[in-house]
């Protein structure tokens, strides 16, 4: 036996896993594919919801793509890039997160035939990366030379919203809510948009229909004292990030009390203690204390004496709203408050819905701020329509802030595909393969609506492709029934061009990464 034999050597801990070559880039595409497929039939207006219900038995009931990949318990790494798509898109833009995951999928599936075709990983991403490129000259060609103007912005608004559990016409009446609440903070902020400007408040007890805009701020909040005013005119509020109640030291500390007047005089400073903090605001002529921490009862009794209304408890998003629409200051202390520190709001009123009582500030002084009071007869149902209702503002900002609108229903898909085709014959080599490969991911969007509104997918196709060299533009419109072909623009069916561009991007990005990895090492 030759002394020149080693032992093997071993390189990884024998709890680790390995898989590479072929059999790992066979791995992660079946998982990115298996993902996308999950999402793949709630494309469209006639796209079919999905219920999730985790290990403690919440039920959520969405269509919306971002959601169901979140609930969903996903660990494959691979797949859980394709949830990373999904969650850049709505961070983004805030619509698009289905359209994201199943172009990313399709992109899997597309390189995977032209693995088994032999063409070098490589060779895929440069494909790839060149037919992106492409698409966004497409995108940028679908572009409308057009103002914005409501009736469009409402166009938009709808589209996103059609098929989230809104209805043809609440996603109607939605959608001018919402055009209208942008508007209105655009126009009185000087173009800015915060997130913060625009709310969504839900409540349960009412059909969508009873969905109202407030001009101000809403919170679920109810007054500390019931002897407290109900509503307040031309309010001086203060915003308070500090607990009214007694203090206490940093230390742990014993008093010995050893007598009658000892416990009298510690209770009486006390009880100044408390009163002094109502005294403070009484004397800065403050009508509405909005608290983010605790508010003792006592001091709660002391403020309404004085007339002051008080809410305690408030989170962080509305106290920081609220500060925003009416000017004020957030105040660390209760002590050495001044006049500049105060907003001001045209009334501070309590509502009552239901069983619930909920606060509205309306006619903030600094910058405007709207809420979107969204009524539902069910949680299932509300929670739906905050999720499009949410997704509705985000494009119309898209729209308005990122580059115009471009035709929907799978038009612009269309176009894209069309456009690839015809520089793919002026690029050479292998390459070339895997650019047009990027086309037929790009047609399977408007190939699945056409599926998910019952119409036959390979018959849509060439009829749309059909109707946009004839035409210029072809998407599927949906007639209630199934779907026919037709001018997306005619039937006003428009999309941010936004969301398309943030589609493509992160959809090739994560399929060309997934694409390059030969070799996965799992530590048990």
């Amino acid at each position: 036996m030759s002394s020149r034999m080693q032992q093997p050597l071993y390189i990884l801990s024998s709890e680790s896993s390995r898989t590479h070559g072929q059999a790992a880039q066979d791995s992660n595409i079946r998982a990115g594919k298996a993902v996308a497929s999950a999402v793949r039939t709630t494309l469209g207006p006639r796209g079919m919801d999905k219920m999730l219900v985790d290990s403690s038995g919440t039920v959520v009931i969405t269509n919306d793509g971002a959601t169901i990949l979140e609930e969903m318990d996903i660990e494959h790494p691979a797949a859980q890039m394709i949830v990373e798509v999904a969650e850049t898109q709505e961070e983004a833009v805030g619509d698009g997160t289905t359209t994201a995951a199943v172009l990313t999928g399709e992109l899997l599936a597309h390189a995977e035939d032209l693995l088994e075709q032999d063409l070098h990983p490589t060779v895929i991403v440069e494909g790839y990366t060149e037919a992106a490129e492409l698409a966004q000259e497409a995108i940028d060609a679908q572009i409308f030379d057009v103002d914005l103007d409501d009736d469009r912005l409402q166009k938009v608004a709808e589209s996103s919203m059609t098929g989230k559990g809104t209805g043809d016409v609440t996603a109607d009446a939605l959608a001018k809510h919402v055009v209208k609440a942008v508007r209105m903070v655009y126009e009185d902020n000087d173009g800015r948009f915060d997130s913060d400007d625009v709310r969504v408040l839900t409540h349960t007890g009412a059909s969508s229909s009873a969905t109202e805009l407030v001009e101000g701020v809403v919170i679920d909040k109810d007054r500390v004292n019931d002897t407290m005013p109900k509503s307040v005119e031309d309010a001086t509020v203060a915003v308070l990030d500090a607990k009214l109640d007694v203090r206490k030291g940093e230390a742990d500390t014993e008093y010995n009390i050893t007598s009658a007047d000892q416990l009298d005089a510690a209770i009486k400073a006390e009880d100044e203690e408390l009163r002094g903090y109502a005294k403070t605001f009484a004397d800065a002529d403050v009508d509405v204390v909005f608290c983010t921490k605790a508010i003792s009862d006592r001091v709660a009794g002391y403020l309404a004496k004085e007339g002051i209304l008080a809410f305690k408890s408030v989170s962080d998003s509305d106290a920081r709203a609220i500060a925003n629409a009416t000017g004020a200051k957030r105040l660390g202390t209760p002590s050495d408050i001044d006049e500049s520190d105060f907003g001001h709001a045209d009334s501070v009123s309590l509502q009552k819905y239901g069983d619930d009582e909920l606060t509205f500030i309306e006619g903030g002084a600094a910058s405007k701020a709207v809420t979107l009071f969204l009524r539902g007869g069910t949680e299932h149902v509300v929670d739906e329509l905050e999720r499009a209702v949410n997704d509705a503002i985000d494009v119309v900002v898209a729209a308005l802030d990122k580059g115009g609108v471009v035709p929907g229903a799978g038009g612009t898909e269309i176009a894209i595909a069309d456009h690839i085709r015809a520089e793919a014959a002026g690029i050479e080599g292998r390459k070339q393969l895997a650019v047009e490969a990027f086309a037929d991911a790009v047609e399977s969007l408007p190939r699945t609506l056409a599926e998910n509104t019952g119409m036959d997918p390979i018959d849509a196709l060439v009829d749309l492709r059909a109707h946009f060299k004839k035409e210029g533009t072809a998407g599927i419109i949906s007639n209630g029934r199934t779907g026919e072909i037709g001018d997306p623009v005619e039937h006003g069916i428009l999309d941010p061009a936004a969301v398309k561009r943030e589609a493509v991007e992160s959809g090739t990005e994560a399929a060309t990464m997934i694409v390059r990895i030969d070799d996965v090492i799992a530590a048990e």
